[in-house]
C-alpha cells in the first residue's frame, strides 16, 4: 500500500456513516442477539471451539447480520471477505474460492465469505458455492431479510445452519444510541442529545439499529444546538421511509397483525398496523381486501353490516384513491374491530366440506326437484308433495330439504353474538318443528 492509498483509506474511514463507525467488533458486543452470542449461543460456541460452520443469518434490516459475520470471523481468526449478491457473479465466486485455497496452502487459515443479500443469488450462482461450502474451502455466512426456505435452494440450505435474528427491542436500540453518544468524540464531539430525544429516535427506528444510528447522526448534524424531543425532531425524518417489503415476510407479518388485531377487537392495534402497511407503500387494494375478508370471516352474521362497510370502503378507494381513501378504509378497519365476532360461517363451511366428502353425490329428493322440465309433474304438482311456505302460517312449513342420508346433520351452528343471536332463536324453533314432523315432506295441503 502506498502513501496515497493509505491516506485515502484513513479519509474514507473518517467519513464513514455512524452505523459503520459504531459497528461492534466482538461477538459479545453485538446487541440484541444473545440467543446466538451469549455463553450458550451457537455462534459463541462455534468460535470458542474454533470450528465455525456455514450459516445463513435470517433477520430484519438493522438486526446485526453484517456485524455478526465480522465478529465471528474475528473471534475464529478467519479472513473476512465481504461479497454482495447484488454485484457479484459466478466468476467472482470462483476467484474468491481460488484465493481461499491459496490462503489455506500458504497461511493455514480459513476464509469466511460474507454474502449479503444471498437470496439475490440465482440457482446457478448458489450451485457454484455448494462444493466449496461442503468441503470447507470457505465458511459461508449468508445474510438475508427474506425467508431462506423460500428464496434459497434446498441443496445450499442442507449445507448451512439457518439462524434467525430477532428484531431489536426499544431497550436494545437505546443501548446502541447511548453507546454512540458515549463515543461521540470519535464522530462529532459537539453532539448533544437528551434522553427523551434518544427515546423518540428509538421509537421511530422500529427495531432497526442501523436506522437508529443514521437518524441520530442526521439529527446531531441538523440540530447543532442539541437534539431535543418534540416536533422539530419529528420533522427531520418526515420523509424517511417506513421499512416494508411488498412481497416478503414484513408484508405477510403486518397483514397478519392487522387481521388478528381486528379479530381480537383491538381498534388501536388494528389502526396501527393499517397505518404501517400504508406508510410502507403497501398496495391499498391489498389492505382493503384483507378488511373485507376479516368482515366476512371474523364478524360474519354477528353484524352483516361489517361486510357492507368494508366493500363500500373498497369502492371508495377505487373511486377517489389515496390519500382521501384513508378515511373510509380506516372507518372499515375500526368498524370490523369494534363489531361483535362470529366465525359460524367459516365453521359451517368446514362441516359442509366434511359432509360433501361423504355424501356429495346424494340425489335431490322428489319433493324438491324442478317440475318445469317434467310435464307429468306440472300436471299433478300435489303428487310431488312440495308445500309452498308462503301459503302457510308464519310462512313456514316443516319440509325436510336434505337428502335422507344427510338429514339430521347440523352444518350451520349460529352463535349468540350480535344480530346472529336473533336468527338463532328462529332457527332453533324451525329445527324443532322439522324433527317433530319426521322424515320426508309434510303432507300436501287439503
Amino acid at each position: 500500500m502506498d502513501l496515497f492509498s493509505g491516506a485515502g483509506a484513513q479519509d474514507r474511514a473518517a467519513a464513514a456513516p455512524l452505523p459503520e463507525r459504531m459497528r461492534p467488533r466482538r461477538l459479545e458486543d453485538v446487541v440484541g442477539q444473545e440467543h446466538l452470542t451469549g455463553p450458550q449461543g451457537v455462534l459463541r460456541r462455534m468460535a470458542a471451539a474454533g470450528r465455525v460452520r456455514s450459516v445463513v443469518l435470517f433477520g430484519p434490516p438493522g438486526s446485526g447480520k453484517t456485524s455478526l459475520a465480522r465478529a465471528l470471523a474475528e473471534a475464529a481468526d478467519l479472513a473476512h471477505v465481504p461479497l454482495s449478491a447484488v454485484e457479484s457473479g459466478v466468476a467472482d465466486v470462483r476467484r474468491l474460492v481460488e484465493v481461499a485455497r491459496q490462503r489455506w496452502d500458504h497461511e493455514g487459515r480459513g476464509t469466511l465469505v460474507f454474502l449479503d443479500e444471498i437470496h439475490r443469488f440465482n440457482r446457478a450462482q448458489q450451485d457454484v458455492l455448494l462444493p466449496h461450502v461442503e468441503d470447507g474451502t470457505v465458511v459461508l455466512v449468508g445474510a438475508t431479510a427474506e425467508n431462506p426456505w423460500v428464496s434459497l435452494n434446498a441443496a445450499l440450505l442442507s449445507r448451512c445452519l439457518v439462524l434467525e435474528l430477532r428484531p431489536l427491542t426499544r431497550d436494545h436500540i437505546l443501548a446502541v444510541l447511548r453507546q454512540a453518544m458515549a463515543r461521540r468524540s470519535e464522530w462529532l464531539p459537539a453532539a448533544e442529545a437528551s434522553p427523551e430525544a434518544l427515546g423518540q429516535i428509538a421509537d421511530r427506528a422500529g427495531g432497526d439499529g442501523r436506522l437508529a444510528l443514521t437518524l441520530l447522526e442526521w439529527a446531531c448534524l441538523a440540530l447543532p444546538g442539541g437534539v431535543r424531543a418534540g416536533p422539530e425532531l419529528n420533522a427531520l425524518w418526515g420523509e424517511v421511509p417506513h421499512y416494508h417489503d411488498r412481497a416478503g415476510d414484513r408484508h405477510y407479518d403486518r397483514a397478519s397483525a392487522l387481521i388478528k388485531s381486528m379479530r381480537g377487537s383491538d381498534p388501536d392495534a388494528a389502526l396501527f398496523w393499517f397505518g404501517q402497511l400504508l406508510a410502507g407503500g403497501e398496495d391499498p387494494r391489498f389492505v382493503s381486501r384483507r378488511v373485507m375478508i376479516a368482515a366476512a370471516e371474523d364478524v360474519g352474521l354477528a353484524d352483516p353490516r361489517a361486510l357492507q362497510i368494508a366493500v363500500a370502503a373498497h369502492q371508495a378507494l377505487e373511486a377517489v384513491g389515496l390519500p382521501e381513501a384513508r378515511i373510509p378504509l380506516a372507518e372499515a378497519v375500526l368498524y370490523v374491530a369494534l363489531a361483535p365476532k362470529s366465525n359460524s360461517v367459516v365453521a359451517a363451511l368446514a362441516r359442509l366440506d366434511t359432509v360433501l366428502a361423504q355424501h356429495g353425490g346424494a340425489a335431490v329428493p322428489d319433493w324438491l326437484r324442478d317440475v318445469s322440465y317434467r310435464p307429468d309433474r306440472r300436471r299433478d304438482p300435489d303428487r310431488i308433495g312440495y308445500a309452498y311456505p308462503h301459503d302457510a302460517p308464519g310462512h313456514f312449513v316443516p319440509t325436510r330439504h336434505l337428502p335422507p342420508e344427510v338429514d339430521g346433520q347440523t352444518i350451520y351452528a349460529p352463535t349468540e353474538q350480535g344480530e346472529e343471536a336473533l336468527g338463532a332463536a328462529r332457527l332453533a324453533e324451525w329445527r324443532r318443528a322439522r324433527r317433530e314432523a319426521g322424515g320426508g315432506p309434510p303432507p300436501p295441503p287439503p
